[in-house]
């Protein structure tokens, strides 16, 4: 049995009743909802005030932020539409599948050049202003596309080669699995991604001792940003767990058969939505500066709803 088909066996046969299903789906909209607004709120601020526009600190943090909606939005609308319509066209479910690969990988990116913006603010003060500019910035961002763009465009050359011509006229479950679904694509994925992200730690945790043995003797500052750098590497631990979530799946459907549905259901909630999460309540909320700002952007609109 391929891929694809132990997939759709799997799904067919934890199908949901009606009244689940109808709530399981309003509680990932509302999420979604929520988080967006949070979000949107943040970007608003963003824009308005030039102390932060300005700031390539703020500008990657408000590029997360984009990125977190983008896929937020992604993921809710692939969940929404396996209940609603089940199959969909391969086509469709490909360029979605592609946009959310793409959304997830940035990410740990974006986060490891947050860790290097402030090893520089810390360790090269003097240098941080004539290093960090804000057209580098922009070229950063634009680099991060292109490269988890040129990680997942490969998945999809890989299929157009091998797959039949009817199977992209055919209707499929949308996973990521049944949309790339041969075998040499996951062995490639997986040992891509234990490069990218080993890669990833090695900044963070070179950042982060760096930042360390100056925040020794050196300012508040220092500190904050070994702090913000920790943050930086629970928010990657909760990115990696989404490349294991496969494994995790497997384990829950063999301890937890006759629930097995709710517990991927719990694994969506915990693993997906909950994660996009962290980064306005870990850097907007808590820094002093965003935050402020953010209060009266919130303030105003309680008061025009009054």
């Amino acid at each position: 049995m391929n891929v694809s088909s132990a997939n759709v066996t799997v799904v067919v046969e934890y199908r949901d009743s009606f009244a689940k299903a109808v709530i399981k789906n309003v509680i990932v909209v509302l999420l979604s909802l929520l988080i967006n607004y949070i979000n949107a709120g943040l970007i608003y601020t963003f824009y308005e005030h030039q102390i932060f526009n300005s700031n390539p600190r703020y500008i990657l943090f408000c590029h997360l932020v984009i990125n977190d909606m983008i896929q937020v939005s992604m993921s809710v609308t692939l969940f929404v539409t396996s209940y609603i319509l089940y199959k969909i066209p391969v086509v469709t479910c490909c360029i979605l599948i592609l946009f959310g690969i793409i959304t997830t990988e940035n990410s740990p990116l974006n986060l490891a050049c947050m860790a290097i913006e402030c090893y520089i603010a810390i360790c090269l003060p003097l240098r941080h202003a004539q290093i960090c500019t804000i057209k580098r910035t922009v070229k950063v961002i634009g680099l991060i596309w292109v490269t988890t763009i040129l990680f997942a465009l490969p998945d999809l050359f890989q299929t157009l080669a091998i797959e039949p011509l009817d199977f992209f006229k055919s209707n499929i479950f949308c996973l990521r699995e049944t949309a790339f679904r041969n075998p040499s694509i996951i062995e490639r994925r997986n040992i891509t991604y234990i490069t990218y992200l080993g890669l990833v730690w090695c900044v963070l945790f070179y950042t982060y001792f760096r930042i360390l043995f100056t925040a020794k003797t050196a300012s508040k500052d220092a500190k904050k940003a070994r702090n913000t750098i920790f943050l930086h590497a629970f928010q990657l631990l909760l990115c990696m767990v989404t490349y294991v979530e496969h494994l995790l799946k497997q384990a829950l459907q063999q301890w937890f058969p006759e629930h097995y549905s709710d517990s991927l259901f719990a694994c969506y909630i915990v693993f997906q939505i909950l994660p996009r999460s962290i980064s306005p309540i870990l850097y907007g909320m808590r820094d002093t500066t965003f935050r402020k700002y953010l209060k009266k952007y919130l303030l105003c609109k309680i008061r025009i709803k009054s």
